[in-house]
């Protein structure tokens, strides 16, 4: 049988969730009211597509939504090189592909910066798919990133999503997968189980213990 784990790459792997919700935040500032970062941090998971009006609401997305997307990239990529990998990321990731299972990333992420950190983490050889925000139509909590990445693997017979916000959660569920989660990203283990999660984690480095043949049945 094969069998696949997929990843969310932003606080699951590397740790870049409060960079990106710093850079939304001066990204806000820069163009209308910036709203408390907490707020921010609390839609970190979601595409930049969604991340607006959730944020903020529908008119502020209607009149600076793709400004604020542009200002955002701006704002990362001046933070971009702080970012640090996840302590046992790229372990489990190369593990996994040691140990005969398919390793696919589905990110919300822009492209650029998904692959460099597959780069950071030096992980490519490993990895069979990325699929980012660009290759789908609607991105978490919507089931199309995990959709999309299950259609590329094509012949995979069972699978499993690691992911560490409730939207990685509901995508997952959406697309018929379980989800294990990290709390890596800031969110708490209740919420997360309560979203549906299998099992919570603090980090990657204590995925290196799981049982992936058991954890990929479902």
């Amino acid at each position: 049988m094969t069998r696949a784990v997929l990843f969310d790459i932003d606080g699951t792997l590397v740790d870049s969730t409060y960079h990106h919700a710093v850079a939304w935040h001066r990204a806000f500032a820069r163009i209308t009211e910036a709203p408390p970062l907490w707020r921010i941090h609390r839609t970190i998971g979601m595409g930049g597509d969604r991340l607006v009006a959730e944020v903020a609401d529908d008119e502020t997305e209607d009149r600076h939504g793709d400004d604020l997307r542009d200002a955002w990239r701006e704002e990362y990529l001046e933070l971009r090189a702080e970012v640090r990998p996840l302590p046992g990321a790229a372990d489990v990731v190369r593990r996994l592909a040691d140990d005969g299972f398919v390793v696919a990333l589905a990110s919300s992420g822009d492209p650029q910066f998904a692959q460099e950190a597959v780069d950071l983490l030096d992980i490519g050889s490993a990895i069979s798919t990325l699929v980012t925000s660009e290759d789908v139509d609607d991105s978490k909590p919507e089931p199309d990133l995990v959709e999309e990445t299950l259609r590329r693997l094509d012949g995979v017979e069972s699978a499993v999503f690691v992911g560490d916000t409730v939207y990685d959660v509901e995508a997952a569920a959406r697309a018929d997968l379980g989800c294990i989660a990290l709390r890596s990203g800031g969110f708490g283990r209740a919420e997360l189980l309560d979203a549906g999660a299998l099992r919570v984690e603090e980090l990657p480095r204590d995925l290196l213990t799981i049982d992936w043949t058991q954890a990929t049945e479902r």
